[in-house]
């Protein structure tokens, strides 16, 4: 079993599928509100949905109005269950804590394979998740 330290920015406990960027997101004009979509053309994870998943991403990026967005989506069920950011800047953090999403930054997203399910601490500044083999021998599985 693998255990990452962060930050807390929000907390809560959550546990979900990890959804991985190495590369920042912008959510406003980068993330759908009503669908949880990633829109951004060109973005690693265009296409992919953030909804109901663990969203780690080395930071945010864009407009202030990205704050609201993530309020948006979690008005409409949207909402990741939880954020992980290596350096969680101001409308990230703002974002997540108006729309009451569990949120830690200082983590290093690096070592979460994307796909893995990861549990969320983020009172106890905590994710953790099974190691890389026990992922691939579940995935094998399912």
């Amino acid at each position: 079993m693998v255990v990452l330290k962060g930050r807390k920015v929000f907390g809560g406990r959550v546990r979900g599928e990890a959804l991985v960027s190495g590369e920042p997101i912008s959510f406003f004009g980068g993330v759908d509100p009503d669908t949880g979509g990633v829109v951004e053309a060109g973005h690693p994870l265009q296409g992919a949905c953030v909804a109901g998943r663990v969203l780690a991403f080395p930071r945010g990026k864009g407009s202030t109005v990205g704050s609201y967005t993530l309020y948006r989506l979690r008005k409409n069920g949207k909402a990741p269950a939880a954020i992980l950011t290596g350096a969680c800047e101001t409308i990230v953090a703002v974002g997540a804590i108006i729309s009451e999403i569990p949120c830690l930054d200082r983590v290093d997203i690096r070592r979460i394979p994307g796909g893995t399910v990861v549990e969320v601490d983020a009172d106890r500044g905590t994710v953790t998740f099974a190691d890389l083999e026990t992922h691939v021998r579940e995935r094998e599985d399912a």
